[in-house]
């Protein structure tokens, strides 16, 4: 919720902030925004509406200035300031830290959605992929264990809201040799493509089996998991020789301690329905790994 003149929000400082936030997230089939955004004016924003959960406060004051705030009037709770001397100087601070912005939103959800999990999460001593593998994840109790052979796990949470009611959340883990850490990113797809291949078959064993969608491009980008190096990929899944497709989110985490990349993979199959809330929630279940 962006706490803002009207004036302002229909103007260049409302395009900039309505520009960064609907970034459309990367790899689904419909397009969706990394942040959905609601406007209220500065007068409005009171006891009934300062316990939203994640708050932009725009401003004017003698300087320019940045700043984030939890827990001011409700828990869990993001606000974050943005103020300049005037609407350009806005524009330009906004600007300078609207990936902070975005990633102090985006953190804040991930840990909150973790904290639900945690309430309910599945028993993981009775999986032994885990167990053999020494790592650890936030999992809600309604995934179901697909496939769990001791070095591959797959778990599937079935879908009952909407129109989607044999759609599916997926969970894979597995762990890979560490071999060359320059050549980690270029090997994601052809080392996904043969899991696929491998274990995740279509309705038809010998001749459907779950690969990388050729026509769309993923994309990688390094970042940080349980402290350790990790390539994030977005990109679709599809299922060769059949209809079945869908978004997908993968984890390569650089194990250096011992020599290998564990990896979590979330795939979704909702058809017909958005799926930035099912993506977002496996994030949430991939950030929660913790390797022993």
């Amino acid at each position: 919720m962006v706490v803002t003149k009207a004036s302002d929000w229909t103007g260049d400082l409302g395009t900039a902030i309505r520009s960064a936030f609907g970034e459309l997230v990367v790899g689904l089939p419909q397009p969706e925004p990394t942040l959905s955004v609601s406007q209220i004016a500065p007068n409005a924003f009171g006891s009934m509406t300062n316990i939203s959960r994640n708050i932009l406060i725009i401003g004017e004051g003698e300087k320019e200035d940045f700043y984030i705030k939890k827990n001011v009037y409700a828990k869990p709770q993001t606000i974050i300031y943005v103020y300049g001397t005037d609407d350009a100087s806005i524009i330009k601070v906004f600007n300078e830290y609207k990936n902070e912005i975005i990633s102090a939103y985006i953190s804040s959800d991930i840990l909150m959605t973790q904290n639900i999990f945690k309430a309910k999460q599945l028993a993981l001593s009775q999986l032994k992929t885990l167990e053999e593998i020494g790592v650890s994840f936030t999992i809600p109790e309604e995934f179901k264990t697909v496939k769990d052979t001791g070095d591959f796990l797959w778990l599937r949470q079935h879908l009952t809201s909407g129109i989607a009611k044999t759609g599916s959340n997926n969970i894979l883990v597995y762990s890979i040799p560490l071999e060359e850490e320059s050549k980690v990113s270029e090997n994601i797809i052809p080392i996904r493509n043969a899991i696929g291949k491998k274990h995740i078959p279509g309705s038809d064993a010998e001749t459907m089996y779950m690969t990388t969608e050729e026509a769309y491009t993923p994309q990688t980008l390094e970042t940080v998991v349980d402290g350790k190096k990790a390539f994030e990929t977005r990109g679709k899944w599809e299922v060769k020789n059949d209809f079945m497709a869908g978004p997908f989110v993968s984890y390569f985490v650089v194990d250096k301690k011992h020599n290998r990349i564990v990896v979590f993979e979330g795939f979704t199959y909702a058809p017909s329905v958005n799926k930035r809330a099912s993506l977002f929630e496996l994030e949430a279940i991939a950030k929660s790994m913790k390797i022993q």
